[in-house]
């Protein structure tokens, strides 16, 4: 947790207009070099950016959840590193990953993890309501859950995902919504892919809090990070 000194600095540093269109400059190009692709976790690629990952650190220490469910599982180096950190809060919880299709070489490479024990692994379209009453099942027998969504990113796939899964989340814990940052991009940067600005991560979110006030975006840890694949997406709940 940042003092007092500590949150004005970051604070001062997010409304600084030089370095927040040095970061986005930054990421924009990154992107042209598959950055998010360079990086593994404990031999899984992982697809993602160590500055989100730092956050979403923090914020499992945070919630100490015992169940995170995770939609879009790609290599599973996201998987495995939610479990790595429930391994780290030294219970028994448990990883929820979802995909569409879940590829041989994949699941060999999870299924022979050291942290296998850790993961449930569903195939199958993350809105489907058979998946979804699945998780909720689980779900039933755990005391705190956490929502990392990371799929097909359009906005009625992101939206339909929100209002399955934000259900399970209590107060304290979040909804993560990641590749809102699609919405910063040129129009047009996502030439093979059905998601652009305008019909993205972020719309979704946007459409899902106008009609829900369990959640609030967490700004703080939009600030500081600066570099980002979800900002405006580390959705808080704050009502029961």
């Amino acid at each position: 947790m940042q003092d007092h000194k500590e949150r004005a600095l970051i604070h001062q540093m997010a409304g600084d207009p030089e370095v927040r269109d040095l970061a986005r400059r930054l990421f924009i190009k990154s992107c042209d070099y598959r950055y998010s692709y360079h990086f593994t976790w404990l031999g899984r690629p992982i697809i993602q950016y160590p500055q989100d990952l730092v956050a979403l650190q923090e914020v499992i220490w945070s919630v100490q959840p015992d169940l995170i469910v995770e939609t879009g599982i790609a290599h599973g180096g996201s998987t495995i590193f939610y479990a790595s950190m429930l391994e780290l809060l030294g219970q028994d919880g448990h990883v929820v990953g979802i995909d569409i299709e879940i590829r041989p070489h994949n699941r060999a490479a999870l299924d022979q993890h050291p942290l296998r024990r850790r993961l449930t692994l569903i195939e199958g379209s993350s809105v489907d309501e058979s998946i979804a009453n699945q998780v909720r099942e689980i779900a039933t027998s755990r005391q705190r859950t956490m929502v990392i969504l990371d799929s097909f990113h359009t906005h009625d796939h992101v939206l339909r995902e929100l209002e399955l899964y934000s259900p399970l989340v209590s107060k304290g814990s979040y909804v993560v919504v990641l590749d809102t940052v699609i919405e910063d991009m040129p129009a047009g940067y996502f030439r093979d892919r059905p998601w652009d600005r305008g019909n993205s991560p972020r719309t979704a979110v946007e459409a899902f809090l106008r009609s829900n006030d369990r959640f609030t975006v967490d700004t703080e840890i939009d600030e500081k990070l600066l570099i980002s694949v979800a900002p405006g997406g580390y959705l808080r709940c704050v009502k029961d």
